[in-house]
Parts: structure tokens; C-alpha cells; sequence
């Protein structure tokens, strides 16, 4: 495969920032797009709803769905994922990209904070995957793609933000368990930017990192391309770094997706 074209991505999160990237990078070949998003108005500071991002879609020469989904009622998803099967036939692929984020220690992570870590990025990506494979075990090239880090047991990944580490390495697990109950059948990865990404979390890091650091979620756009277009069979279980996955595909420039070119880059959490 070297195009999405006729296929049927269900996103998690697709109403802006990385998610809302890999959606038009998909459409842009002519995908299917079913944004799956809690954002119906504009909410403040935060741009795109699902209707916004919709039309983007459309534009850019994908179709689109937009489904008002909250990914921690199962309720929901199925009722979203039914109605994506009704569209568009069935899904192909599915892009956990949906995720919750509070970089603070213990005694300040209010047990609410905690909660909504966990129901977005862990139960949120299981819940979606449960909800998406009987669908992508019928599919010709049937992917499931996490946004999540590589799994890394020390302990300075762990100390500063408890919480949200075991958020995301529990999205990470479940990468590394479904790859393995559904090795030969549906590839099951991760992916992960080697810098800061240039999104709305940006403004969860106090400051720490600045715009002109980060690239742009176009990186991360084309690495996801690459990696769905790739033979599912013989592709599965692995933790992809965006930057090394370009490299693979013959793309060492990557001046282009920098927010300043020429500025430093912020190397992002739990690499390095």
C-alpha cells in the first residue's frame, strides 16, 4: 500500500492538534474519517470543534463523520462505531490519539485530575479498541495506532508525575498486549515524537517549554501515514519514534516541520 484512499480511520481526539493532523494528512489521500471528539462549540483559548475539523477534512478531499464522543462511555463509542459501519462500510483503522495530561506530583494531583487520566488515556484507548476490532479483524490491512511513549521503567520518568506516566504507559500496555492477542491478524503500535510537539498541551508544561522549540503535529501526521500504509500482517508491536519512522521512508530533512527553523529542539518526555 502506498495510499489511504477508500479507507476508514476512526480518531479519537481528531478535533484539533495531533489528531486532527493525521486526519488531514488521511484525507489528503481521499480516507474516510470518522472524527471521534467531545468538542461541538469552541471551548475558550482551545480552536476546532468536530464540525470545524470536519470541514476541513472535506476540504482537504476526505469524507467525514463527526460524532460528539466522550471515549470514557463505552455507550458512546459503540454507538459511534456503529454509525461509522453504516457510512462508510466498516473501519480500518483505528488512531488512539485522544489523551488527558497533568504533569504534577502526588499531593498535587487532585484524585478528579487522577480520574480523568486514566478513564481518557487508558480506559479511553481500551474501550476503543474493544469497541473497533470486530470491525478491523474483517479489514484488508487492519491497523490500530496508540499515541504513546516507549515503555521505560526508571524511576525519573516516574517521580515528578506519577499519575500521568502510569496514564500513558498504561496506553502503552495496551499496545504491547493487543500486538501480541492479535499478532498476524491486526498491527497494533505505538507513536511517539522524539521533541515537543507545538499543541494545546503545551500550556499543561508551565512555561517549560517554549513554541519555537517544538515542531509541528505535521510530523507526526506523516509518520502515521507511513506506518498505516504498511503491510499490517508484518507490522505490528513496535513503539515508533516519528523521526526515526521518516528516516525509513528516506526523510532525514525535517527542517520543515520545525515551528522556528534553525531554533533548538525540546527532546520530549520519557526519551532521552
Amino acid at each position: 500500500m502506498n495510499s489511504l484512499c477508500g479507507k476508514t480511520l476512526f480518531i479519537s481526539g481528531a478535533s484539533r492538534g495531533i489528531g486532527k493532523a493525521i486526519a488531514l494528512r488521511a484525507a489528503r489521500d481521499g480516507a474516510n474519517i470518522v472524527v471521534a471528539a467531545k468538542s461541538v462549540e469552541q471551548a475558550g483559548p482551545l480552536e476546532g470543534t468536530i464540525y470545524s475539523a470536519a470541514g476541513e477534512i472535506e476540504a482537504a478531499g476526505g469524507q467525514a463523520l463527526p460524532l460528539q464522543v466522550d471515549i470514557r462511555d463505552e455507550r458512546q463509542i459503540e454507538d459511534a462505531v456503529q454509525q461509522a459501519v453504516v457510512k462508510f462500510g466498516g473501519i480500518d483503522i483505528l488512531v488512539n490519539n485522544a489523551s488527558a495530561i497533568s504533569l504534577t506530583a502526588t499531593l498535587q494531583t487532585p484524585l478528579k485530575r487522577f480520574d480523568l487520566m486514566f478513564g481518557v488515556n487508558v480506559r479511553g484507548t481500551f474501550a476503543c479498541s474493544q469497541a473497533c476490532l470486530p470491525h478491523l479483524l474483517k479489514a484488508d490491512n487492519p491497523h490500530i495506532l496508540t499515541l504513546s511513549p516507549p515503555l521505560n521503567m526508571q524511576p525519573r520518568w516516574f517521580g515528578p508525575h506519577v499519575a500521568y506516566t502510569m496514564a500513558k504507559y498504561g496506553m502503552s500496555m495496551c499496545v504491547l498486549g493487543m500486538a501480541e492477542e492479535f499478532k498476524g491478524k491486526v498491527a497494533v503500535n505505538a507513536l511517539w515524537p522524539q521533541t515537543v510537539i507545538a499543541t494545546a498541551a503545551l500550556a499543561m508544561l508551565g512555561g517549560r517549554v517554549q513554541p519555537e522549540q517544538c515542531r509541528t503535529p505535521e510530523i507526526l501526521a506523516d509518520a502515521a501515514r507511513a506506518i498505516l500504509t504498511r503491510y499490517s500482517r508484518s507490522c505490528s508491536g513496535n513503539f515508533f519514534i516519528d523521526e526515526e519512522v521518516l528516516a525509513e521512508e528516506g526523510v532525514t530533512d525535517l527542517s520543515g516541520y520545525a515551528v522556528k527553523p534553525g531554533a533548538e529542539l525540546q527532546t520530549d518526555l520519557f526519551l532521552g
